[in-house]
């Protein structure tokens, strides 16, 4: 053990057990750091709990990536492309792909003996992950596709139900305007709320069949495919991996595919969440600040305290650097106390509301009905790693306040 270090040690027991001035000094600056990180991992988990709850819900509706037509323009009556298996297997043997599922859209309007509204029907096919509506699941079950028969069930949103007045296992006519107008009935074997009000407003879902003999199309020809992948980081990446994988089909008698992914079909969505960053960056530096101006008060007072043991180290010959690195060992130790109770602090509330959802949020603004809460370790030791390189940054210049300590006047102050 180094003598800065023993010195410091033999400090800090005479402060923990006696009665020194600037006990309630340091007690306030371990809060005030205590204090500072758990505001920066909630914020921290409720930030990226938020964008991973939005993201989630958004890619349920349309996955992370779609192949579709090249023709087809930006409405839901598309252009058919061939769901052949060399393609499937060439999109499914990707790196960072986990599923590809393929699926149908058409508009039409729902029409009840009272109201009627414009929906979107999607249909899915028997290879479709239902993993997401699951878990959004109000009443009944999803909608049992299979390959040998067709069904007339459908999943609908409890938006759409609670607009129309229809109820679980109701049926409903749903027309179609094309040439000749075309009406299908349909019964309701499930009903689904994301709070993703603009979806959940617009997206039924049925068995693939249905839009096929609407649009009179072959049997292995859809609206596209759709991708999930793994690691949502990888996105970009994944997408130009299938972008080269599928090639660009030229000829005339070949279908031309276009690839997409989520953040170029919500631009505004990612733009949004991705603002949000600078609120808590902004957040992040301000409650560090506070941090590291409460250690230098600590400090501060910590070398007023002892000017006299200063002035003796001195005349006996200790250097500056010595001196120096006996307080920043104290005030070290001291960041490392309220580090710990900052963790304990905010790991705490965050898995309290993880488990409870105590905070609610109003889901018409927000999208969720609870403050989303993801607790990342990473993130947690970046954080802390962050604050303590900050906090002893910030600690060196008030440090060399001991430089200008002269032996004579420090051992004659009192």
């Amino acid at each position: 053990m180094s003598t800065g270090v023993f010195i410091a040690h033999r400090l800090i027991r005479e402060r923990r057990h006696g009665a020194a001035f600037s006990r309630p000094i340091n007690v306030i600056a371990i809060i005030g750091i205590a204090l500072g990180l758990a505001v920066m991992i909630m914020a921290v988990s409720i930030l990226t709990g938020f964008k991973q709850q939005i993201r989630d819900k958004v890619a349920g509706f349309g996955a992370h990536i779609q192949v579709v037509n090249f023709d087809a323009n930006i409405s839901y009556e598309t252009v058919p492309v061939t769901a052949d298996m060399p393609l499937i297997s060439k999109i499914s043997s990707q790196p960072g792909v986990k599923t590809v599922q393929v699926f149908a859209t058409k508009a039409g309007i729902i029409k009840t003996d009272d109201n009627m509204q414009g929906v979107v029907l999607k249909g899915i096919g028997s290879d479709y992950d239902w993993s997401f509506f699951s878990t959004n699941l109000v009443e009944g079950e999803v909608v049992t596709v299979t390959d040998t028969a067709r069904t007339d069930n459908v999943l609908i949103s409890k938006k759409i139900s609670d607009m129309l007045g229809l109820k679980l296992g109701d049926s409903f006519s749903m027309f179609f305007v094309q040439d000749p107008p075309r009406m299908r009935k349909f019964t309701i074997t499930g009903i689904y709320e994301t709070s993703l009000e603009e979806f959940d407003q617009t997206y039924l879902f049925c068995d693939i069949e249905h839009i096929r003999r609407l649009n009179g199309w072959e049997s292995n020809q859809v609206s596209g495919f759709e991708i999930f992948i793994n690691d949502f980081t990888e996105l970009d990446m994944v997408t130009d991996a299938i972008r080269d994988a599928i090639g660009y089909r030229v000829a005339d008698d070949e279908e031309q595919l276009k690839v997409t992914n989520i953040r170029s079909r919500y631009p505004q969505i990612f733009d949004w969440l991705d603002f949000q960053d600078t609120n808590v960056i902004i957040i992040l530096t301000l409650m560090i600040l506070v941090a590291g101006f409460n250690m230098i008060s600590g400090l501060l007072i910590l070398i007023l305290e002892k000017t006299n043991m200063i002035g003796i180290l001195k005349a006996m010959g200790a250097e500056n650097k010595l001196i120096r690195n006996i307080f920043l060992y104290q005030a070290s130790w001291l960041t490392v106390k309220g580090l710990f109770w900052g963790n304990v602090i905010g790991i705490g509330l965050a898995l309290l509301q993880q488990e409870t959802g105590m905070i609610s949020l109003d889901p018409s603004s927000y999208y969720l009905k609870s403050v989303p809460v993801n607790i990342d370790i990473l993130h947690i030791l970046l954080l802390n790693a962050g604050t303590m390189a900050a906090i002893i940054i910030m600690l060196l210049i008030p440090s060399q306040l001991i430089a200008r300590i002269t032996p004579v006047k420090a051992i004659r102050y009192d």
